[in-house]
């Protein structure tokens, strides 16, 4: 086997243990996972910079499918191609597949008992906490700008007042929205990049007419000096 194959393997059994066990030790879905994603994929195996996983999570919400899936097929293709891919998303959705069909056959019996209805609630209560640790902790490494800044609290501000007047606006055009928006700042923004770029540009050209109009003037100049000098001597 090849160091370069070797390497690959190594890749893809490393891709399988994390999202096994990020698949195993999550509850509450998607949201959920973000903390542990952010922790195995950053802070203890680099595989990604905090820039990089924000855009990973952006884009994985905002196309079908759950955050935690999407997020994994991404990795393991950055990781391992093709083969990567499919190892992640597989060994995340694992461990909730069998333990979802073990508790579906035996689901009501379960809830009688005080014990493990009382373990739901309270993992009910420590999935709302991650879901708001790993939502600070986004938020902190959130580029601070003007825009980013009107729009999370815009956004907040329409979150609060859709579930507090229970209106039926559904979070998909929320998303919508908010894409839109980016999307015209973007062409705001890169508007008056061009713009300053244009100017440099004809600042650029002018400098260079302006040389070679000083250059052929003197030119002239000169040739008119030597002329009138030879004049005077053959006189």
């Amino acid at each position: 086997m090849s160091e370069k194959s070797k390497q690959k393997f190594k890749d893809c059994l490393q891709l399988f243990l994390v999202f096994l066990k990020i698949g195993a030790f999550t509850f509450g879905g998607g949201y959920a996972m973000i903390s542990l994603l952010e922790n195995q994929c950053i802070e203890r195996k680099k595989w990604l910079t905090s820039e990089e996983f924000l855009k990973i999570i952006t884009i994985a919400e905002t196309t079908p499918g759950p955050v935690a899936i999407n997020t994994a097929t991404y990795i393991g293709y950055k990781r391992a191609g093709v083969l990567g891919s499919f190892l992640a998303t597989f060994a995340v959705v694992l461990p909730a597949f069998i333990i979802i069909f073990v508790i579906s056959i035996f689901f009501n019996n379960l809830l009688e008992i005080t014990v493990i209805a009382n373990a739901f609630r309270g993992i009910k209560a420590g999935v709302a906490v991650l879901i708001l640790f790993a939502g600070i902790k986004m938020l902190k490494q959130m580029k601070r700008n003007v825009f980013a800044v009107v729009l999370l609290l815009l956004s907040i501000a329409a979150s609060l007042t859709i579930n507090i007047l229970a209106v039926n606006f559904s979070a998909i055009y929320m998303i919508l929205i908010g894409g839109a928006l980016g999307f015209i700042a973007f062409l705001i923004a890169n508007r008056k990049k061009l713009d300053v770029t244009k100017t440099d540009v004809i600042s650029v050209e002018t400098t260079e007419i302006s040389k070679d109009l000083i250059k052929k003037v003197s030119e002239n100049v000169n040739g008119e000096n030597e002329k009138s000098g030879k004049a005077e001597v053959d006189k």
